[in-house]
């Protein structure tokens, strides 16, 4: 986690900032038409751990989080790359999406190695 360069700093984190605002609306479009939104909610809160692990890492700022929800988020994180990779695949090279997604699969692959690091600190 030492060699991430600033800029990619940046963008992971405005990268999660970005997805916690969208499955913020999708959860509350899916609460007022009454769907499950059991996955939405993992998600969500998979992707504030993401954050939160980021910026203690990056800017030592506290987290709150226990091994089992640095686990927990840690696998919803994980489960997310095979849709998002598939999307990504089928996007033209250079599209604003393309590119929103390569930003987004660094920043998820940079909150999961943040977990593993944390996590390999706490053991004992």
């Amino acid at each position: 986690m030492k060699n991430v360069s600033n800029v990619d700093k940046t963008e992971s984190i405005e990268s999660l900032q970005s997805t916690i605002r969208k499955l913020e609306k999708a959860l509350l479009q899916m609460t007022q038409n009454g769907a499950n939104i059991t996955l939405v909610k993992k998600r969500l809160n998979a992707a504030y751990i993401g954050l939160s692990v980021l910026e203690n890492v990056w800017n030592q700022k506290p987290h709150h989080y226990t091994q089992v929800d640095l686990t927990e988020a840690r696998d919803v994180l994980i489960g997310l790359f095979p849709s998002i990779q598939n999307t990504y695949a089928k996007l033209k090279a250079g599209s604003p999406q393309k590119t929103l997604l390569e930003r987004r699969i660094k920043s998820l692959e940079l909150a999961v190695q943040a977990i593993d690091d944390i996590s390999t600190k706490h053991q004992y």
